[in-house]
């Protein structure tokens, strides 16, 4: 890792309702992270939650940032991202907080970053799908199709919430929904960016837990009907 050992790096995690993983989370980034980087933050964007989560968030070493209202995991994303960015962090990668990402695999998408200057890094479960179960497959190929289709961007996981972002994207990048739909979004505003862009494989840990959360086949259609609609605001004018 000592290609990164000198960079200021974050791990922003938006929450929703996560009381029951939140701390295992944060325990296994501060275990896989610990004495890799001179500096690293764990970033907790707590998104409404009425539960325990932001509570227990804060006994750890992580700031924690606390939506008064659900705002949707895209705006929760922002707001981790846009204190990244206040704060001079220089490589923030994102995890989700239902314990579906292996820290490990965002200590690798981080060097990736830094080593080849990406400006904008997807991890995707969809390079190496093993135990990924079929509807999850199904629903993330058919939403990577349609972010294609819609916006001429060509990655296998579109929808995958571990991702790692350079300073460049920190600064410059940003997106209008609020939703899961801004998976999408964000990839088509860093393509007219001309942001470097890739992915890289890794794994998805699916427990029964984290099965129920996140987003499923049916709510694909309410993030396709929102896609189309904002291509054609933009495309008529707002």
């Amino acid at each position: 890792m000592k290609n990164g050992s000198q960079k200021k790096i974050g791990i922003v995690i938006p929450a929703y309702n996560e009381e029951k993983e939140i701390l295992n989370v944060i325990d296994n980034v501060n275990k896989k992270f610990k004495g890799k980087f001179s500096s690293y933050n764990i970033i907790v964007v707590d998104d409404g939650s009425d539960d325990e989560t932001a509570k227990l968030a804060s006994k750890t070493n992580a700031v924690v940032i606390r939506h008064i209202l659900n705002m949707g995991s895209g705006r929760a994303t922002a707001t981790g991202l846009s204190y990244a960015y206040q704060n001079n962090f220089d490589v923030v990668a994102t995890l989700d907080a239902d314990g579906q990402h292996d820290p490990v695999d965002a200590l690798t998408g981080i060097n990736i970053l830094i080593d080849k200057n990406y400006d904008l890094l997807i991890g995707s479960r969809l390079l190496d799908n093993t135990g990924m179960p079929t509807a999850k497959i199904i629903g993330n190929k058919g939403l990577s199709f349609i972010t294609y289709l819609l916006f001429g961007i060509n990655l296998t996981d579109s929808q995958s919430g571990l991702r790692i972002f350079s300073k460049r994207s920190l600064s410059e990048l940003k997106w209008k929904t609020s939703g899961y739909e801004f998976c999408s979004e964000m990839l088509w505003r860093a393509n007219q960016l001309n942001l470097k862009i890739n992915e890289f494989p890794i794994k998805a840990i699916y427990t029964e837990y984290s099965m129920t959360k996140g987003q499923n086949n049916w709510n694909a259609f309410n993030i396709i009907r929102a896609l189309i609609t904002r291509r054609i605001v933009e495309l008529f004018g707002e």
